[in-house]
Formats: structure tokens, sequence, C-alpha cells
């Protein structure tokens, strides 16, 4: 029989600890925030939904996507114990230059619609977070203003070759008079996507206040108020555009940009230059001989091409060919500090954020840049230590296992090799199977959940 008695105040007294309150609705929402997910959450109740959506969407159904996040998930690390792991060092160098950091901030275009702070806010947190900061051709605000914003850090300018050759280089000649470090060259864009989210919602540039717009904004009035009261949305590229984000990038982007216009930008440019949105093998060793200086494996966070390769999957294999000649770099679908983690041990050299730092934005401008970083830099660090690394340097193909869900129609390359003779064989068929060739790890088969096929 418990024996039970009266609680005495000296008893209490050590168990009542009130937290003071927090008046500040900005701080008190993002100190809630402990994922990348959370800053989703409250990005999406601040922000109206066509701007939300332009964030979130991506080409067609969204399959690619879906899978890029899906490949991060269906991962398993391998830690070791007993490893002195009181200190971590989570940066090293970055084409040639210090990052603290092995992740830093995308190109993001229109990114003053998503919240009036828009790219000063990035530039600002990146710069004291000792991480880069791209900037779009398509982003609001100017090259000069960026580079003003952060003008010590590392500022890389993102460029889009647009059917106008001339006014395209004269952004690459602006970005190289205010000291832009990098040059990334994206050449996943010929044509616009497909995304069918901005058509369904009308989504233009400005955006029309129609009954549907003006009903989305009565519960988000700050946006609103904030749009309407700064200064009007305008272009590092360009002055001004009416009119749908895909009627833009088709009037604009130039699809016969090859291999030998790539080489004539390179030229021209007197710093790095990564290539953004390699999909294969075979072009990232084509990119080798050219002489870049790094290639972002990238599907445009699967707002091109729907059911393109997986960025993740690609990943060892392209770093085991030409990881040695070139950085190997990674976007796309990366949510936690273990996405990171992971792809850095496959062999990415730096990894970018995109919709992650957009909802950090849209959930507090600035200060959510700053939460969004925060949250990815903890959990980086905190999966080294579990992993047992106290370096960057010390991750490896065997901390990793990818495990395989979508798996080739055709029968294994070992087996088609014996039964035919040598051919050229398409990188995709690889990519299940890519860790088990790096580490010599059996892939597993990582479960099927109990959702609809994606």
């Amino acid at each position: 029989m418990v024996q039970r008695r009266i609680p005495k105040i000296t008893d209490l007294a050590p168990l009542m600890k009130f937290k003071s309150p927090e008046f500040n609705a900005k701080k008190r929402r993002l100190d809630a925030a402990l994922t990348i997910n959370d800053l989703r959450a409250i990005a999406k109740k601040r922000t109206p939904k066509a701007a939300f959506d332009y964030t979130e969407g991506a080409a067609e159904a969204e399959i690619s996507i879906k899978r890029a996040r899906q490949a991060f998930e269906d991962i398993e690390f391998h830690p070791a114990i007993l490893r002195d792991v009181s200190t971590v060092s989570t940066g090293w160098d970055v084409l040639g230059a210090p990052v603290a950091q092995p992740f830093g901030i995308a190109p993001t275009g229109f990114t003053r619609m998503m919240q009036t702070e828009g790219e000063i806010a990035g530039a600002h947190a990146a710069a004291r977070a000792g991480i880069p900061f791209a900037l779009s051709t398509m982003g609001t605000t100017s090259i000069e203003d960026v580079k003003a914003a952060n003008p010590n850090g590392r500022n890389w300018f993102q460029l889009y070759m647009w059917k106008d050759r001339d006014r395209s280089m004269a952004l690459v000649d602006r970005a190289a008079k205010a000291g832009y470090d990098t040059l990334l060259v994206t050449v996943d864009v010929p044509v616009a996507g497909a995304r069918l989210r901005d058509q369904r919602n009308g989504f233009s540039i400005p955006p029309a206040l129609t009954l549907g717009t003006v009903v989305n904004a009565l519960p988000r009035p700050e946006w609103w108020i904030n749009f309407l009261t700064t200064e009007p949305l305008s272009f590092a590229s360009l002055d001004r555009w009416s009119g749908t984000v895909a009627d833009l990038l088709d009037t604009m982007f130039d699809p016969t940009v090859d291999f030998e216009d790539l080489a004539w930008i390179k030229a021209q440019w007197p710093g790095k230059v990564v290539v953004k949105g390699v999909q294969n093998l075979e072009d990232a060793k084509r990119l080798v001989d050219l002489g870049v200086d790094g290639i972002t494996l990238s599907n445009h966070g699967g707002r091109q091409l729907d059911r393109a390769p997986i960025p993740f999957h690609l990943l060892p294999q392209v770093a085991r060919e030409i990881g040695a000649h070139t950085e190997v770099h990674l976007d796309t679908g990366i949510m936690s500090g273990a996405d990171i983690v992971a792809s850095v041990a496959l062999g990415a050299r730096f990894t970018m954020i995109g919709r992650a730092y957009l909802y950090g934005l849209m959930a507090g401008g600035e200060a959510g840049v700053d939460r969004t970083i925060a949250i990815l830099s903890e959990q980086v660090a905190r999966t080294m230590r579990l992993l047992g690394v106290n370096a960057l340097e010390e991750l490896n193909p065997a901390h990793v296992t990818q495990l395989a869900r979508l798996q080739p129609v055709a029968a294994p390359l070992v087996a088609a090799a014996d039964a035919a003779p040598a051919r050229k064989t398409p990188v995709r068929k690889e990519t299940v199977s890519v860790s088990a060739a790096v580490t010599g790890t059996p892939v597993r088969r990582a479960p099927k959940k109990a959702t609809p096929a994606q």
C-alpha cells in the first residue's frame, strides 16, 4: 500500500520554475521552431498562397522533389563509438576559401515576393554565419546592394544565359566589378518547367489583386502591408516585368546554349566557375575537361524536368569519378543537417539550401534566416558527434548506406555486361546501387510505407 502525505511548500518550491514570458512575437515563434519543417509550417501560415506555393511547388506532378527528399530519408548512418567528440569542426575550404559550414544559401528568384526583406536578409545572415550567399539573375535586389549587405563575405552570382547575350554578360561584368568571387552558371533551364501551382494560382509578377488574392490576404495583413509600403518589386537583372513567371523565363532564356558557349562564358569571368544543374556522369566529365572549378548536382529543386535523376543518388558515382579533379556540390531536397552530413560523407564538398532558406525568410525575415542557419548548423554538429567524427575530412562513404527504394526495370548492370557486348549504359541505372559500389556495403531495401506511391 502506497503511503501518501500532503506535500510541503518546501517540496514544491524547487519544482516551480516558470519561464519568463517572451513578449516579442517573432522571437517567440522562431524559438519554437526546432526543425526546417517547423519553419515551413510558420511560413505557410504567414504567406499568401501564391507566394508560398511558388517556393513550395515544383514541376508537373512534383515527383522529382518528393523523390529527392525521400532519398535523404532512405539512408542508414554507421556511427563509431568511444571517440572523443568534445570538439567538432564544421568548416573547411570551398573553391579555395574558407566556409564555416558545408552549406550555403542557394540563388532564388523573386525573393522579395516571399518576404519583403528578401536577399538583403539572406546576405546579412550568411555574413554572420560565415557561409556563401548566392544571388540569382532573377533576384529582386541589385548586385551592388547585395555586395554592400555582405561586404566582407563570400558572394556568388548565378547566371542564366539569355537570348540577349550582351545583357547577360553585362551582369557578369557587374558582378566581377562588385567583387563576387564565384559564378554559378545554371544550365538546366533551356525552357521553363511546367509549374502547375503557379498556373493554377494565376501567379504573376507583380502579384495581381484579384478577389481570390484579397480573400487570401485577409488573415495575412502583415505580408501585404510590407509589400505595399516598401520599395516596389524590382529585379537584379531587369527593370520590370508584367506577366507570369513561365512567360518571363521562356521570353528571356536561350535554349541554344551549349558547351562552347559555356567555355566562352568561363573565359570572361576572372574568378571561380561552378556549373549548376548537372544530372549525369558524362556531362560532369565533359565539364572537368572544360576546366570548371566545380559542378553542382541538381535538378533545380524539381522545378524543371519532373522525374529527373535524384542528385543525392548520383553523388557517390560522380564524386568517385571526378572528385579528384573538381569540386562536387549538391542541392535539391535538403531539409536537415543530417542530409548535409550524408552528402559530405558520400563525396560532396558543399551543399546549397533554397527552400529551407526561404521557409526561414517567410517565417521571420532576417531573424528567420538566422534560425534556418542555426537549426542546420546544430544538426550538422550533432550528427557528426553521433557518428564519432571531429571534422568534415573524417566523413567518408563508410558512414552512410543508401537504401534502395526505386529500382530500374532492366537487369542489373553486371548481368547485362556478361550477356551482351559492351555498350554505353545510361548513368541512371546505377543510382540505386551506388553506395554499394563505393563502400562495398550491400544496399538494403527501404521498407515500404503505407502511403500512395510517389
